[in-house]
């Protein structure tokens, strides 16, 4: 694998800058932080004591510290994270109408609350802290910072008002700081996602469920004020490929087809000849099939026909061209290929034919991938895949240093398949301190009383976890007055200041 060192990531504010902002610096001043800090949380600078730095709070830091600390006795584990709140995807990427999914979390708490490990919130490395200032603190380092950007369709058009990428969207209805303000254009009748995973079909059934189901999740106000005043009721997910080859599961799709006051609207000539395939493939795309072919070819009920909202999968078409509206600034439509498969080997191609459609809709959202980012010029980056270039969780060339989860191995899979990738980056680790392989004889003072020392020089303030718990317990109260499980701070500035209130 080619790998190719670039830049540095986007960082967020952090705690020093807001405050000096707003005029607060004299907030965090007047105590001397770092002494506070340590006297809530055990610490160690003995040097036979192993002192590991996970960057990201996301469910791979999170799983990989957890086989750590559970397997190796003494390590002492801290964890990174550039916002003030922990749990990154579970928090910001998992649908609010999923609250079952985020049940990792409760097992996440308890691992942040073992006495060996230590959360280091609202601090950005490659900014507040660098790659080398950590591995002067720390015998290892563990880059599990996910996927912060997305792959883009690169078509004429793209950047019209009314198109949006799925990431920005969902960081927006899940209270994501920098996606609070993207304020989507839901004015029109129909919306085109273009993609055929779970992330889809998760943005098209928040699109086009009842405001009076959502109320009651922990969607983001903004996001449910702006949703209840949406005009979308039409919305089709399109895909290059066929049934055969979509990429979502049965579960999401059973619940588009269950979603209240709403009908699907499949093409029953999509799945010609299916039902002579269904018999020869595996179990669960077997189900996947018979569920699509099912809600294809059923007649609708006598509700779903009076129902003003549908949704529809369109098959075996790409993306060319974004129509502009008559003065050139807003999204009117799509244009698409239409494609015919190609087998190549056990892949599937779709090929562009010459045959052109177009489909009518003023808003896009391209839901097509994520993508990390290198994290600073001295870690290896591997710009085509967007991962870092690693063998079984150690990063190539650079002893020390290991990677787990989306920035590993790509952002593909589900939470288990992320617990199992954090698991087996957890064990390299484990192994590497018993063979010997790190060494952690130095006797200069390292792990976290170093860095708070250092980040107490360059007036920064850290969020420690019974900090986030703070900020845990408002948003729940917050919630609890809207008939809501939590209402999310969707600032920096509004976490910190429900942090150390």
């Amino acid at each position: 694998m080619a790998s190719t060192v670039y830049g540095t990531c986007r960082c967020v504010m952090t705690a020093g800058t807001a405050f000096r902002q707003a005029g607060l610096s004299t907030f965090y001043h007047h105590t001397n932080f770092t002494s506070k800090f340590l006297s809530r949380q055990v610490t160690s600078s003995a040097p036979s004591i192993p002192h590991v730095c996970i960057v990201g709070s996301g469910p791979a830091g999170f799983y990989t510290a957890q086989h750590i600390l559970k397997n190796h006795k003494e390590v002492q584990v801290d964890m990174i994270e550039k916002l003030p709140v922990p749990f990154g995807l579970v928090r910001f990427g998992v649908a609010p109408d999923h609250p079952e999914v985020k049940n990792c979390i409760n097992q996440f708490t308890k691992t942040a609350q073992n006495e060996r490990f230590g959360f280091i919130g609202n601090t950005t490395v490659g900014n507040d802290v660098s790659i080398a200032e950590l591995k002067e603190s720390y015998d290892a380092i563990i880059l599990s910072y996910g996927a912060e950007d997305d792959r883009v369709l690169d078509i004429e058009g793209e950047t019209l008002h009314g198109s949006y990428s799925a990431r920005s969207f969902v960081g927006w209805y899940n209270g994501l700081p920098e996606d609070q303000d993207l304020k989507p254009d839901l004015s029109s009748d129909t919306a085109v996602i273009i993609g055929h995973g779970n992330v889809a079909l998760d943005i098209a059934r928040i699109l086009l469920t009842p405001i009076s189901i959502l109320k009651h999740t922990d969607i983001a106000q903004h996001a449910l004020e702006a949703l209840e005043e949406s005009k979308v009721k039409t919305v089709y997910l399109v895909g290059r490929r066929g049934p055969l080859q979509v990429a979502f599961t049965i579960k999401e799709l059973r619940e588009m087809t269950k979603l209240p006051d709403c009908k699907a609207i499949l093409d029953p000539n999509d799945f010609h000849g299916l039902a002579a395939e269904i018999p020869n493939i595996p179990r669960p795309r077997k189900r996947l099939t018979e569920l699509m072919l099912k809600t294809a070819t059923e007649p609708p009920t006598t509700k779903e026909t009076l129902t003003n909202k549908r949704w529809g999968l369109k098959f075996l078409r790409s993306p060319v061209k974004v129509i502009p509206s008559g003065d050139g600034k807003q999204v009117a439509g799509i244009q698409l290929a239409v494609n015919k498969l190609q087998k190549s080997g056990d892949y599937v191609k779709a090929i562009a034919t010459d045959e052109i459609e177009e489909l009518k809709c003023g808003l896009l959202l391209r839901s097509i991938g994520y993508k990390s980012r290198p994290i600073e010029s001295s870690i290896p980056f591997d710009l085509q895949n967007g991962v870092i270039p690693n063998s079984g969780g150690k990063v190539s060339g650079c002893k020390g240093f290991y990677c787990s989860g989306w920035v590993r191995r790509g952002p593909t899979g589900v939470i288990l398949n992320t617990m199992n990738d954090g698991f087996e980056t957890g064990k390299a680790l484990v192994d590497d301190i018993n063979n010997g392989v790190l060494d952690i004889s130095q006797s200069t003072s390292k792990g976290r009383e170093k860095l708070l020392a250092l980040l107490d020089k360059k007036g920064l303030v850290p969020v420690t976890f019974s900090d986030w718990q703070r900020i845990d317990e408002l948003e729940k109260i917050r919630g609890e007055a809207l008939g809501k499980p939590r209402e999310k701070f969707v600032t920096v500035m509004e976490m910190l200041e429900a942090a150390f209130d």
